[in-house]
């Protein structure tokens, strides 16, 4: 087997994520103590005891998910599995930082107070209520793209995430958002759901956000990772730090083209992800984009023993 890991991005959170981790693997434990110390708070007591509210929150929500990734890596490694056990690591929009967390890329330190900077900056760079974002179900990205622009009028409405065949989410101005989904519904799209969230991501009006990245990435240390990292926004293999830096500052107004990330490592031999952290969202959208690679979600210590059992 051609591995992948792959890291989920937000939405993926719950109450007590990382927890049974944390309490098994005392590597586990100390990341949460060292993503405590990086942002000077109890992220972690948010994470395990906290309201999903205030968890859900742009600013926590990004460098909680890290944590509870790294956990789960901390957790494999203590068993004997290491990132270089897999040919390519890959996050889906915050998941990215994880992955370049993962593969020794950034610190865990590091990583925590830019995914704190980048979510304080997404979530500001709109006014709320301001932006919107919806999943268009049963078309696929030309045709999204299509209507995007038909909806525009003006505003902007970009297709922001392209998830899988079935899933493209477009991103902008509420009303152009609003737009979209209607005429995605009379272009024969099956569903139009817009999404709760609390800033238009990955579109033009992320130019602000954008912004305050390139200045915090400019004065953080990035190493070249030990596994090649496949880029949102590049859909292909990265391992320059500096362009891996200029991509994650593209990255906060560019699509994730994750479907097309998925495809790519398929071509490079990947018969297997391992999705580490919360979550199943990703391992569903990989076997949508190609039923040969098999999915794997690795979140708890019975992921841990289930994965390892299958390796021995």
């Amino acid at each position: 087997m051609t591995r992948a890991f792959v890291f989920p991005g937000q939405g993926a959170q719950t109450i007590g994520m990382g927890k049974a981790l944390a309490e098994v693997y005392p590597a586990a434990q100390a990341v949460f103590d060292e993503v405590d110390e990086a942002l000077g708070e109890k992220l972690s007591s948010l994470i395990w005891e906290g309201d999903i509210a205030d968890l859900t929150l742009t600013q926590n929500a990004q460098p909680a998910l890290m944590a509870t990734s790294m956990a789960v890596m901390r957790a494999l490694d203590a068993e004997g599995v290491s990132v270089t056990d897999a040919a390519f690591v890959a996050g889906h929009s915050l998941g990215e930082y994880s992955a370049l967390a993962a593969a020794g890329a950034l610190s865990v330190a590091d990583t925590a107070r830019l995914l704190r900077t980048r979510g304080k900056a997404m979530q500001s760079a709109v006014p709320v209520g301001e932006g919107a974002m919806a999943a268009i179900l049963g078309l696929d990205l030309d045709a999204v793209r299509t209507v995007a622009e038909e909806a525009a009028q003006g505003e902007v409405c970009q297709a922001a995430n392209d998830n899988d065949p079935t899933q493209v989410v477009v991103s902008g101005s509420k009303a152009a958002v609003e737009r979209a989904a209607e005429i995605a519904k009379e272009k024969g799209a099956k569903r139009a759901v817009m999404l709760p969230v609390s800033a238009p991501f990955h579109c033009a009006l992320m130019q602000p956000a954008a912004d305050v990245m390139a200045e915090a990435l400019a004065v953080v240390e990035i190493k070249a990772p030990a596994v090649p990292l496949v880029a949102n926004v590049r859909a292909e293999a990265v391992s320059d730090p500096s362009l891996i830096r200029q991509l994650l500052v593209e990255q906060i107004t560019g699509s994730v083209r994750w479907r097309e990330s998925v495809q790519y490592m398929a071509a490079q031999g990947v018969t297997e992800t391992w999705e580490i952290g919360a979550g199943k969202a990703l391992s569903g959208m990989v076997r949508k984009i190609d039923r040969a690679i098999a999915g794997k979600a690795v979140s708890t210590p019975e992921d841990v023993q289930n994965v390892m059992q299958a390796e021995s």
